[in-house]
């Protein structure tokens, strides 16, 4: 897959992404932020499940069992430490320390597993976009700070990392759409525990049904169907920070739809965003 292509996927990723915060406030009251996370998990794991039997292409021999595993662990244990991080440090530090960490240390981890270092180019882009999501998020709440709620979101953040990370070696050997279909199945039956914690009646109201389906469907099996094609193009550092246009989308939506208002500071973090995604998207060589 051509550099260009994968990078247009992984942004088509990251946009349905950042639907998940607008799509949320449309939610029934009682529904619990946690809740939201697992019943989306479950609706996207069972909708790509359904998607490969379909075609034919689900198997389980030949997977490596521990890469797996990783993946699916990384990926069950994202929701669950966000949402600790948000209530325990406040949206502004959370989502901030959540999606600023995990380009830092999917590079990070690039370098321990496979000894690539990220280019200066990637460097820079990762700085302006970090630096824009902080313009983001510290607009839109009171600041508080506790370690613990660092360490969650700092948690988060390695728990996306690692999921893109364990997800591309998993490419190396099968089908995107089987790689996400098998992850995300493990990864909803590792946080099933949590359907049993919480309340989910508000499913049975209309408007709690149409959120959870959009959530499950557009913006979790699609979205990371997305996104696991993208990885076959680019490296995983390049990956996560690209994926950094979901805090770009939800802002403009939150804009456009929701009717937030438009400040200086939000302006010039979307402009850092979008320039550090033009950055990396122009980039002439192969990652």
């Amino acid at each position: 897959m051509s550099h260009r292509n994968a990078i247009l996927f992984i942004l088509i990723a990251a946009i349905l992404w950042g639907t998940t915060g607008t799509a949320q406030s449309f939610a029934p009251s009682s529904a619990h932020p946690v809740a939201i996370g697992a019943i989306r998990l479950a609706i996207g794991g069972v909708a790509l499940l359904v998607f490969v039997v379909i075609q034919g292409k689900f198997y389980i021999k030949r997977w490596p069992k521990l890469t797996t595993f990783l993946a699916a662990l990384s990926m069950a244990a994202y929701q669950p430490l966000f949402f600790s991080a948000v209530s325990w440090t406040g949206v502004a530090v959370g989502t901030v320390v959540a999606i600023g960490s995990a380009p830092i240390l999917a590079g990070l981890l690039e370098w321990l597993f496979y000894r690539n270092i990220p280019d200066r180019r990637w460097w820079l882009a990762t700085i302006l976009a970090v630096a824009g999501c902080t313009l983001l998020a510290a607009n839109k709440a009171t600041v508080t700070i506790s370690p613990f709620g660092i360490l969650m979101a700092v948690g988060a953040g390695l728990s996306f990392a690692a999921y893109t990370l364990f997800s591309k070696k998993l490419l190396e050997q099968h089908r995107s759409e089987t790689v996400v279909a098998v992850v995300f199945t493990f990864a909803a039956i590792l946080l099933s525990p949590i359907l049993f914690l919480y309340d989910f009646s508000w499913l049975l109201q209309p408007n709690g049904s149409i959120i959870a389906l959009h959530l499950g469907i557009l913006a979790t099996a699609i979205a990371y169907l997305f996104f696991a094609r993208g990885l076959l193009g680019t490296s995983a550092a390049t990956a996560v920070t690209l994926s950094l246009a979901e805090p770009l989308t939800a802002s403009v939506l939150g804009i456009v739809v929701i009717k937030e208002a438009i400040t200086v500071q939000i302006v010039l973090g979307l402009l850092l965003i979008f320039t550090a995604l033009i950055f990396l998207s122009f980039r002439k060589s192969s990652p």
